[in-house]
């Protein structure tokens, strides 16, 4: 059976806009590196960690260590859309969501402000990969704040979803396609 022609089409063009989404330390970073080094350098890094501990100095160190050359690190752990909007037409990989959203608000950010910015920022026209937790598959938080986050990070990646050519959703390194293409 032939598919349209509008499936051929979409089929056979990267996707511009990936969310990778899964549970900590399911694959999802190295899973979006690969993407992204598929394409040719350089590439930007957006990391939104800060590192205020021993325990994620590490975990940033393991990140960077990993990435292989061509890649430029950008900081932005909370202007995401301006860092998105300087990276030009590089490939770039933002990691991760779920840090964006705990700095904002932490720090008593809009979030619906942070949010219309960073729709503004997909705009480009660059391929964007987006690596974020997926937090709301367990029990229901104890506390007030942790609710809150759970649902502004289901919010934040129900709105994602729509607007990304491909999903994936990462289980014990597998991918595991949601929408969009499967990897070539």
């Amino acid at each position: 059976m032939t598919r349209p022609l509008s499936c051929q089409s979409n089929a056979l063009r990267a996707p511009h806009l990936t969310l990778v989404l899964g549970g900590a330390r399911s694959g999802k970073s190295r899973y979006a590196e690969g993407l992204v080094t598929r394409l040719p350098p350089p590439w930007v890094y957006i990391a939104t960690a800060q590192a205020f501990d021993d325990e994620m100095r590490a975990r940033v160190a393991e990140h960077r260590d990993r990435r292989v050359a061509g890649w430029h690190t950008v900081e932005a752990p909370m202007a995401l859309a301006a860092a998105l909007q300087d990276a030009g037409d590089a490939p770039v990989l933002v990691d991760c969501l779920t840090l964006w959203l705990t700095n904002l608000m932490l720090g008593d950010a809009d979030l619906v402000a942070a949010e219309a910015a960073l729709d503004a920022a997909l705009g480009r026209t660059a391929q964007t990969v987006l690596v974020s937790n997926e937090v709301g598959l367990g029990i229901v938080p104890d506390n007030a704040l942790a609710r809150r986050f759970r649902d502004a990070a289901g919010r934040l990646h129900q709105n994602l979803a729509a607007r990304a050519d491909r999903v994936v959703f990462m289980v014990a390194g597998l991918p595991l396609f949601v929408k969009g293409p499967r990897d070539e």
